[in-house]
């Protein structure tokens, strides 16, 4: 079985991309989704993450996102500390769940910073979304109730776009110019050769 990363700048419409392989039968497992479950359910990772930003960055529904991402996105080594304590635990859970999944031809690991942690590595193919930064920043803005500098706080800490096409594989073109189904629909018939 193949294993495809799928990543995009934020506000790419990775989600978008993710939906239309899984409407073409192919599993799709959220790491980012993932990362905020066990955030809020693994004792350990609950413990190290109070012990690094304090009690008060659980609240009565869980992990305070709104919190954590003012203190991350300002920090370069508190973003670090945060990843090296999650990501390991999310790279498990999916490994353990594409490991039930060896009857399809492929499956796909959906995370925004594939690269940056470097999970890319353990995989088959990357691909990524791409949209004008514009269009993303509107997109983040209007989504997440943010301001423009909030959103521009968390790009710094991802790779460029130049960075992110150059890494990967596949680049579906999301910028309203292009049609994105018949994208993905050569990108999944490439896999899907390179299988046989």
């Amino acid at each position: 079985m193949i294993t495809v990363g799928l990543t995009g700048g934020i506000g790419s419409g990775k989600t978008l991309i993710s939906e239309i392989f899984n409407r073409l039968g192919i599993p799709v497992f959220n790491a980012d989704y993932e990362a905020r479950k066990i955030m809020n359910s693994n004792e350990d990772v609950i413990v190290q993450i109070e012990k690094e930003f304090g009690d008060d960055i659980y609240n009565t529904e869980g992990i305070n996102r709104k919190k954590l991402a003012a203190i991350i996105f300002e920090n370069e080594s508190a973003l670090k500390k945060i990843n090296s304590i999650v990501h390991p635990k999310v790279r498990e859970s999916f490994i353990n769940w594409s490991n039930e999944k060896t009857s399809f031809s492929y499956v796909i690991e959906e995370a925004a910073i594939l690269f940056e942690s470097n999970a890319h590595k353990e995989l088959d193919i990357t691909i990524n979304v791409h949209t004008d930064e514009l269009i993303r920043i509107n997109r983040v803005v209007e989504r997440d109730q943010v301001p423009i500098e909030a959103v521009k706080s968390r790009m710094k800490n991802q790779l460029t776009d130049e960075e992110r096409i150059s890494l990967s594989d596949y680049t579906i073109y999301n910028d309203g110019k292009r049609m994105v189904l018949p994208q993905v629909l050569e990108i999944h018939q490439k896999i899907l050769n390179r299988r046989k």
